[in-house]
């Protein structure tokens, strides 16, 4: 077998979320929850440097699979010509102890009622079968995902499977890997200070903002939507907030 894999490029991608939208609409998967291919966004840092963190993730068809240990019907296998984790629905119970097990929440499940069958990225098999490359990246305008042989990738791109704060790949050693942003940098000299304090008055109108320059450089915690990366998402309310709900 040659164990096949994907490349993510975090410098290149902007989360438009084509890769999501586009997998949904081929397998025909309504909207909500069940993203094969989820786009995580949160934010960092402070004004005036923010930023934002991006991470497109479906699955790491893993050469470990727990998920498919942990299934006590026998329902999740890795199939033998392109190393793809699969999931066999006919024999799925939607107990859910292949999402508790997997560090990266790979399994999806349409709704939170108990006994939803679980679902997941199938690497589009029935694509490559047709010498097609996988629905996400073949609709990436940025041109941030590859797909081919892992060795292959990883000769191409490094071994890189951990970014910010993804879990270890020890656990499971996925096939999946990755570029992670360079450190942001201030390419114009400027007075940050400076130019907050000019951004606030507006003539005619009210102020930009109220109150001093901590007012918009000092935040309490609750304030960011989402401030780190959080790929394991139990519930229906937490995947869509984690994944941006207004792509579906």
């Amino acid at each position: 077998m040659t164990q096949y894999g994907f490349f993510f490029d975090q410098s290149r991608c902007y989360g438009c979320k084509a890769c999501s939208v586009a997998c949904k609409d081929w397998y025909d998967i309504a909207p909500g929850p069940e993203k094969w291919m989820s786009v995580y966004m949160w934010e960092k840092g402070r004004f005036p440097n923010p930023s934002i963190g991006i991470l497109a993730f479906n699955c790491g068809h893993c050469d470990n699979p727990v998920c498919a240990a942990a299934c006590e019907n026998g329902a999740i296998f890795k199939e033998d010509k392109y190393g793809a984790v699969l999931v066999d629905q006919d024999k799925c119970k939607g107990d859910r102890h292949c999402f508790e097990a997997c560090p990266y929440g790979a399994p999806k499940f349409a709704s939170d009622d108990p006994g939803t069958k679980m679902s997941k990225c199938t690497m589009c098999i029935d694509r490559l079968e047709n010498d097609q490359l996988p629905l996400c990246v073949a609709s990436c305008p940025m041109r941030a995902l590859d797909f081919g042989p892992i060795d292959e990738l990883r000769e191409k791109y490094g071994n890189v499977s951990q970014i910010e704060t993804m879990p270890s790949p020890t656990l499971t050693n996925p096939n999946w890997v990755a570029k992670a942003n360079p450190p942001k940098e201030q390419l114009i000299p400027y007075d940050a200070v400076k130019a907050i304090e000019l951004t606030k008055p507006r003539t005619g109108t009210d102020d930009v903002f109220e109150g001093d320059l901590a007012s918009v450089t000092e935040f309490d915690a609750d304030v960011a939507c989402i401030s780190e990366l959080r790929m394991k998402n139990a519930t229906v309310a937490e995947v869509m907030a984690a994944t941006s709900s207004d792509q579906g």
